[in-house]
């Protein structure tokens, strides 16, 4: 891995704290039991503002991944993104563990994912700049890899430096979830430390730089152009037709499977951040190991594989009886998170056009975001209607399963346009 591949793939390292501390195991499990107060409404809760942060980044992504290609400015965006991440993160230290403030920390949250999913954007739109063809799939595995690493390494300061530490480091009061709240202080300082290498490694593509009124027209209208041409390109609009099911459970279950493993198996704050410790390092064990051999296998077949697995076991966890079990099930499915992601940005990264690929990137966001709100809509409704958390939860081995069998279809080898 030579400095450029190292710069990009510490990214995801720094940005992964993001979703591993504050939008699924610390923040999020704080949320549902500290400030929302019943873990059944908390999830609800919980559901409703990713709907809206999913909402906003489906509209965003492809419109600002085209303006990012017509003003050639993805490291600015991409800078700003970082920047404003962080900020909204360290903002909820100033939220209380009552139900008063659970509005202040769902904003903070919910657009803190907006700006984090739209980052991404113009982060992974780099990936074909730095890696040849042939390492594209070696590069993202190992990056997604380093960023479960990245969300496991901030989550084990986390809880051995903040949370469990008796009495609390730095005078924290407890009483008012000052260890707790310290963790979102954490997650934007470490955004901001490890984040900034990919900005000096990667400068954006010499040519003509636009104002951005000029950009912003000619990106509306690159995406105007894009969105047409995608009938004609069935092989791609069945891509991210499939991305858009499998995606949406994908990101559903990570988001809640802690809140759920505190719910139903009466698992404890610090069990649940030891859940999301071994889950971090199953995951990433998994990614690392599928970059290895996806470059030979194909992109596909390891996305393919891949949702296989997690259906047949998220089924299974969803019908766990007894903690034990739903241990050993839960790191079975974590070795499978990372490989479907890290193939499907490869595969779109050898699907789109070099000229329009941070627009095609937006489009991918897009496609995991336009019905991210519907997942956790429904799990919503089910665990509303229903009172249960395991069938709120069983609606994303639905939305994983509709999203494999639309993949299948799908060349590999054939042109964006075929």
């Amino acid at each position: 891995m030579n400095r450029r591949e190292f710069a990009w793939a510490l990214y995801d390292w720094a940005n992964s704290a993001f979703p591993t501390v504050v939008t699924t195991f610390v923040i999020a499990t704080w949320f549902a039991q500290a400030v929302a107060g019943d873990p059944v409404a908390g999830q609800a809760q919980w559901g409703w503002m990713q709907t809206g942060a999913g909402i906003a980044i489906a509209l965003l992504s492809p419109v600002l991944g085209a303006v990012a290609d017509a003003g050639g400015r993805r490291r600015l965006m991409l800078a700003i993104c970082t920047l404003a991440t962080a900020a909204l993160t360290a903002a909820l230290w100033f939220a209380h563990p009552a139900p008063a403030w659970a509005g202040y920390v769902l904003l903070c949250v919910g657009l803190a994912t907006v700006t984090f999913e739209v980052g991404t954007v113009f982060y992974n739109s780099m990936l074909p700049d730095v890696a040849a063809p042939s390492r594209m799939g070696r590069l993202s595995g190992l990056a997604w890899g380093m960023g479960y690493a990245g969300g496991l390494a901030c989550l084990l300061v986390c809880l051995f430096g903040l949370i469990r530490p008796d009495p609390a480091p730095f005078g924290l009061d407890r009483a008012a979830g000052e260890p707790i709240r310290a963790t979102a202080l954490l997650v934007g300082a470490w955004i901001l430390a490890f984040g900034w290498p990919v900005l000096v490694a990667m400068p954006d593509p010499r040519g003509p730089r636009p104002g951005l009124g000029a950009a912003a027209r000619a990106g509306l209208r690159e995406i105007a152009a894009v969105l047409r041409a995608l009938p004609a390109r069935p092989n791609m609009l069945r891509f991210l037709l499939a991305r858009l099911f499998y995606t949406d459970g994908l990101n559903t279950l990570f988001a809640f499977g802690a809140i759920f493993a505190a719910g139903v198996h009466g698992m404890s704050f610090q069990d649940v951040l030891l859940f999301g410790i071994a889950m971090n390092v199953s995951a990433g064990l998994g990614a690392a190991l599928s970059g290895l051999v996806e470059d030979r296998v194909g992109s596909k077949r390891m996305v393919l594989a891949s949702l296989c697995c997690l259906v047949i076991l998220g089924t299974a966890i969803v019908l766990a009886e007894g903690v034990t079990l739903f241990w050993g099930l839960s790191l079975l499915l974590g070795l499978f998170f990372g490989p479907a992601q890290a193939a499907s940005r490869t595969l779109m990264a050898r699907l789109a056009p070099p000229e329009e690929m941070a627009a095609h990137f937006g489009l991918f966001a897009l496609s995991g975001r336009i019905t991210g709100f519907l997942g956790p809509a429904v799990l919503a409704a089910v665990t509303q209607a229903s009172g249960s958390q395991r069938a709120g939860i069983a609606t994303t081995a639905a939305f994983m399963a509709i999203g494999a069998v639309l993949l299948a279809g799908v060349r590999e080898n054939g042109a964006a346009r075929s």
